[in-house]
């Protein structure tokens, strides 16, 4: 789950990380009252979850609180990149001496956080690591050693920070990020630019938050900041379901037992020539329930042509699946091809299930290539 940035802030805060003073509005006249509060120059940000917000318009410099009354009346309803902005943060401006980026993400090859480090921040880091690689220094943390001063020192020298108070406050702030990473069951924490003040002082202008969805529910908290509005309506609906759904660009409709299979399905189509409108498990059972909730979250998506069930029968036996599959077609109306591959335990019965029940936009295929093959033909 993607936080906006003002909640990313609150959760450093809630960690000692030091940020500027800010507040939270949703209108112009809120703005002026919030610039008002926090006195001086201010500045109004866009809250989007996506980035590019200061190229396209969403961060503007406001003077005093007319100005960013005014400011935040022409970023509202502004759209960056397919988002409307419709909430923003005022925020005290900041004097910059020196722009650095800082980040701890999970490394899912080698399963350990990897701490990133640069003196040059304030850009995209890709920029950074396709320009000067040697500029971004990377370190994994063992998850059973955890952070220590040592890896700190080691991002800091390796980076080439010279002032020893700018080393010593990065130092504690590696320390506050890695303890909001693990704290938070995060699966990205990142600050760019960490800036330097005039007078040395070291703070976050930015958040960059994202928490592993499955550990939400050691975090209530955390829950609550999900923007049900800003999320994809079909994953709103899913999520609804407790289907695990996630909508793609394609026209063939997937519909797997197993993330890893779902996974493989996803190349197989694109070997085939198609392209994938989603990734969908139904997990281990193929019950009527399961198949009409993922269904009826598949065939919401208008770019859907075809549906390809993928099912490999373990425990999962393929004539139950198949008996699942007739029912939910029962209970609702699908004029999309369906193909379905069954593989595994009880296969031959599953597909003799649907043959026999001779539904005219149901096709049976013995393998998943040839099933990818269908589906993609059948899509065109």
């Amino acid at each position: 789950m993607d936080l906006y940035e003002y909640q990313g802030k609150q959760l450093f805060s809630r960690f000692g990380i030091p940020v500027s003073d800010g507040r939270y509005v949703t209108t112009p006249e809120k703005a002026r009252t919030a610039a008002e509060e926090i006195g001086g120059a201010v500045v109004v940000k866009a809250q989007v979850l996506t980035g590019g917000r200061g190229k396209a318009g969403g961060i503007k410099l406001a003077d005093d609180p007319a100005d960013a009354e005014e400011k935040a009346r022409g970023i509202l309803g502004l759209d960056i990149r397919g988002h409307v902005v419709r909430k923003l943060w005022i925020e005290s401006a900041s004097e910059i001496a020196k722009e650095y980026y800082l980040s701890i993400t999970f490394d899912r090859g080698t399963k350990q956080p990897l701490l990133m480090f640069t003196t040059q921040g304030g850009v995209d880091i890709e920029e950074v690591a396709e320009t000067n690689p040697d500029a971004l220094i990377r370190l994994h943390v063992d998850p059973l050693e955890g952070f220590q001063p040592y890896h700190a020192r080691r991002l800091i020298y390796g980076a080439g920070v010279e002032d020893p108070s700018e080393q010593k406050q990065i130092a504690a702030i590696l320390a506050k990020l890695y303890e909001a990473f693990v704290g938070t069951d995060a699966m990205l924490c990142e600050i760019n630019p960490l800036i330097v003040t005039p007078d040395g002082e070291v703070k976050a202008l930015d958040s960059k938050f994202t928490v592993d969805d499955n550990a939400l529910y050691k975090h209530p908290e955390i829950a609550e900041m999900r923007d049900v509005e800003a999320a994809d309506p079909l994953e709103a609906l899913a999520r609804e379901k407790d289907v695990t759904y996630v909508k793609l660009d394609g026209e063939v409709g997937i519909l797997g037992n197993g993330a890893g299979l779902v996974m493989s399905t996803l190349d197989v189509i694109a070997l085939a020539g198609g392209r994938a409108a989603n990734f969908c498990d139904l997990g281990g059972g193929g019950d009527a329930e399961g198949v009409v909730d993922a269904l009826e979250v598949i065939t919401r998506d208008p770019q859907v042509k075809s549906i390809f069930f993928n099912i490999f029968g373990g425990i999962t036996r393929c004539d139950e699946v198949a008996k699942g599959i007739l029912a939910a077609l029962e209970r609702m109306t699908i004029e999309l091809p369906i193909v379905v591959r069954l593989d595994g335990t009880n296969a031959e019965e599953g597909r003799k299930i649907l043959a026999d029940a001779a539904i005219a936009n149901v096709h049976p295929e013995a393998t998943m290539l040839d099933g990818a093959r269908r589906a993609v033909e059948l899509a065109a």
